[in-house]
């Protein structure tokens, strides 16, 4: 019984066990017209099975690590995300007084903000040959500020899948754009949001100009900010249904859009 035991043991010993989960965290850093980007990269490599890359822009504090532990959650086994930096380096937002002149510029000119992202877009797909990105299957995602930068990106006509905005902001500085756009648009915004939902009307008329395959979505009793854990204002306010709502209509959104299927 003893030798029998042994060799249970030492063939156990001998079978392969898959590796944990361990979620890599590697910055990505890119200059364009004398401003240093500092971005990270967000991906499980307990396997090297190429999946879906996307472009993740955070609310308006920008890169911090809230938005990277964001970043691990969406992506967990399916996606490797860029999260991505407009701002420069050297800006980093610590209250809503400085996030609001960090945005100021970018809204400011729509152009430099296309630029941005479509430079991350790049950075993204020049990391497939050291992480497991399947270059065919490229996506945006955006929060609050982020959601202007992910549907700005899809309106310069970016070779993308999709893009999915969360209770972004929808304006443009050129509703024609849209007639450039390539990827299916997935919007999601709180039924009771008083900025972005002022902005709708707009929204859907560009939308309804361009080829997009596009979808509106509003959900119900939320307010701005409802992915954004922690968050507890009256106008700005986490809401734990809305957000998984949310997040599983993105899934769904992005697995159609890579799948090419309705």
């Amino acid at each position: 019984m003893g030798v029998n035991r042994m060799g249970g043991l030492l063939l156990l010993a001998a079978l392969p066990f898959a590796a944990p989960a361990s979620m890599v965290q590697r910055p990505v850093t890119w200059s364009q017209d004398g401003t240093t980007f500092h971005s990270v990269l967000v991906y499980d490599d307990a396997a090297d099975t190429p999946r879906p890359g996307l472009v993740m822009v955070p609310n308006w504090y920008g890169v911090n690590a809230a938005a990277v532990k964001k970043a691990e959650m969406i992506a967990g086994k399916d996606y490797v995300i860029l999260v991505t930096d407009l701002y420069g380096e050297k800006v980093r937002p610590t209250n809503n007084t400085e996030a609001q002149a960090a945005v100021k510029p970018l809204y400011a000119n729509r152009t430099l903000m296309r630029s941005r992202m479509n430079a991350a877009l790049g950075q993204l797909r020049a990391q497939a040959p050291s992480a497991p990105i399947d270059t065919a299957r490229l996506a945006a995602i955006g929060f609050c500020f982020g959601g202007s930068a992910v549907l700005d990106l899809a309106r310069s006509g970016a070779d993308l899948a999709a893009v999915v905005t969360f209770h972004g902001d929808l304006s443009t500085d050129n509703p024609a754009l849209a007639k450039n756009i390539k990827a299916r648009v997935l919007a999601m915004n709180g039924a009771d949001d008083k900025g972005t939902m002022g902005q709708a009307d707009k929204f859907m008329d560009e939308m309804r100009g361009s080829p997009a395959d596009w979808q509106f979505v509003v959900l119900g009793h939320a307010v701005h900010c409802f992915t954004e854990v922690g968050e507890n204002s009256p106008g700005c306010r986490y809401d734990e249904r809305a957000a998984t709502r949310s997040y599983r209509l993105m899934h769904d959104w992005l697995r159609n859009a890579f799948a090419d299927t309705p």
